[in-house]
C-alpha cells in the first residue's frame, strides 16, 4: 500500500491557493491509488511549535539518558520524522510570504533536521539518512518570481531536502495569483501539471 504525505502551510488552511491545489493533487493521487493511505498535516490548524533550547538539548541527549520531559519534547519530532520516512511520496503546499516560506513550515522543517537521525556529518561533508522519494512542492505566489532573486524558496527547499537525502524534487508553480489577468491562466496550468504528475 502506497502512502502519500501531505503538508499544507497556508495560513488560510484549505482556503489558501497552495492548499487548494495540494488538495487537488491528493484527489488525483487517490484516484490512481484507491488502496493508498494519505497522511495530512495542516500547519494552520495544528501548528508545529518552534524550536527552543530545551528541545534542542533533548535532541542531543542519548535516548536512554533523557528525562521524561525531554522524551516528551522529542516525541513530536520522532513522529514527524517517521511520517516522512515511511511516505512513498510527499506533496507540500507552499505559499510565498514576504519572500520566504511560512514560519510554520520552517518550524516543521526544524523538527525534521536531526543529526544522527535524518543526516550525519562525515569527513567528506554531510550525508542525508532518509531514502529518496518524490516530493512535489505546490508553490503559490501573488506575483512572478521564478528565476528571479526574489524567489528564495526554491533554493532553500532544494538545499533542505537534499541535506536529508531526498533528491527527487518537483515544483508546480502557480504565480501571478494577485493579478486578475493572470490568475485563472496560472491556476489552469498548475492543474494541468498536477494531472501530469499524478498520472502514473
Amino acid at each position: 500500500m502506497s502512502t502519500l504525505l501531505q503538508i499544507n502551510s497556508s495560513l488560510f488552511s484549505d482556503h489558501g491557493n497552495s492548499s487548494a491545489l495540494a488538495n487537488e493533487f491528493v484527489q488525483n493521487w487517490v484516484a490512481k491509488h484507491p488502496d493508498g493511505k494519505v497522511i495530512v498535516r495542516d500547519l494552520a490548524k495544528n501548528p508545529i511549535p518552534h524550536l527552543d533550547s530545551a528541545t534542542v538539548q533533548a535532541f542531543f541527549t542519548p535516548a536512554e539518558s533523557r528525562t521524561a520531559e525531554q522524551q516528551e519534547a522529542v516525541q513530536l519530532s520522532d513522529t514527524l520524522v517517521a511520517e516522512l520516512a515511511s511516505a512513498d511520496a510527499v506533496v507540500i503546499g507552499v505559499p510565498l510570504y514576504n519572500f520566504g516560506v511560512p514560519s510554520t513550515l520552517k518550524a516543521y522543517f526544524d523538527q525534521l533536521a536531526r543529526a544522527g537521525v535524518t543526516f550525519k556529518y562525515t569527513e567528506t561533508g554531510p550525508v542525508g539518512l532518509l531514502a529518496d522519494k518524490p516530493v512535489y512542492f505546490i508553490a503559490a505566489r501573488g506575483g512572478f518570481h521564478v528565476g528571479k532573486d526574489s524567489d528564495s524558496q526554491t533554493a532553500f527547499l532544494n538545499s533542505f531536502f537534499n541535506f536529508l537525502g531526498i533528491k527527487s524534487i518537483n515544483y508546480i508553480y502557480a504565480e501571478g495569483l494577485s493579478i486578475s489577468d493572470a490568475k485563472e491562466k496560472s491556476l489552469t496550468e498548475a492543474r494541468r501539471e498536477i494531472e501530469q504528475a499524478t498520472a502514473a
